[in-house]
């Protein structure tokens, strides 16, 4: 069965005139009817009863007349899609966001592809960077940003660099931690430590201190970063996060201390400081696997783990 030969039916089913059809289709009259017959051989009956000046549907082309219609307009919005993606004029594109990426560092890029595709429609969904790589392979993404700290690249994916982002500590003002020039990975034991779900490093940082002998204690667990640096700074604990959180958040009773200027980004009630390189000094990688893209920030295997101002 042919998408023209369905075509033909139809137009024969509403004008109940082969003449009309084929003048509706822009055929001879021949050629409809050849199409026409075809069609009723294939089904196994007419289609049509054909009586002189009157023609009407046969039983079985009323009972198929409904199914046909469906298959010619899903056709016809089949072709209308194939062509828009062609043409780019209308293609969705699902991008996988980790949610603990700032939307600062990645608006340019979003707006940057509206502004040469136009024609892309940008879906965009948060989740965590375990999730976000496994639908991606999977094929339910198209596009993933998100950070996991590893010195073995991965091999499913293919990556390209987007950005680099420091991981901090995140203290109280008045933590006795909160002033010190370098903090040292045995300082942090026994501290109470506040636990972000959706953490980067959530578990590779288990080992370091596990080597060092050092025990930190979870006292809270958050999937949102404002309630972490809510907890933070009311004196619960200290936190690992990005050094742009606390920035982007507006945290009112946070400041962030950058590890190479020590400013203060904004004002009072905790004190952020800079994870040392080897930690903490993770490249965003964007990464295309068929057609597709992921970023993974990447962090070499430390010997060591300090926080300074």
């Amino acid at each position: 069965m042919e998408i023209s030969q369905v075509r033909y039916f139809l137009a024969v089913a509403k004008e109940l005139n082969f003449t009309r059809a084929a003048e509706q289709c822009n055929v001879t009259q021949p050629a409809l009817s050849r199409a026409i017959k075809l069609l009723e051989d294939e089904f196994g009956g007419p289609l049509f009863h054909r009586e002189r000046r009157f023609t009407h549907l046969t039983e079985l082309g009323r009972m198929v007349e409904t199914y046909l219609e469906g298959v010619f307009e899903n056709s016809r919005q089949a072709k209308q899609i194939a062509e828009q993606y062609v043409n780019l004029k209308k293609m969705p594109l699902r991008v996988g966001i980790m949610s603990t990426i700032a939307p600062d560092e990645i608006i340019e890029l979003i707006a940057a592809v509206r502004r040469h595709h136009p024609g892309v429609e940008l879906h965009l969904c948060d989740s965590d960077a375990v999730n976000l790589r496994k639908r991606l392979l999977e094929g339910d993404l198209e596009a993933a940003i998100y950070a996991l700290p590893s010195d073995v690249p991965d091999e499913e994916v293919h990556s390209l660099p987007l950005f680099r982002e420091q991981m901090v500590m995140a203290v109280h003002l008045s933590h006795r931690l909160a002033n010190r020039r370098v903090v040292r990975v045995k300082d942090m034991s026994n501290e109470s430590y506040i636990h972000r779900n959706n953490c980067e490093f959530a578990g590779y940082a288990d080992a370091i201190l596990a080597r060092q002998g050092v025990t930190v204690s979870p006292v809270y667990w958050s999937d949102r970063d404002d309630w972490t640096l809510a907890m933070i700074a009311a004196g619960l604990g200290f936190g690992f996060m990005p050094e742009h959180t606390p920035s982007t958040l507006a945290w009112r009773h946070c400041r962030s201390r950058s590890r190479n200027s020590g400013a203060t980004s904004i004002s009072s009630r905790c004190a952020a400081a800079g994870i040392r390189l080897r930690l903490a000094r993770w490249s965003a990688k964007q990464r295309r696997r068929n057609g597709s893209a992921n970023g993974q920030r990447h962090c070499p295997p430390p010997n060591d783990l300090a926080v300074r101002g």
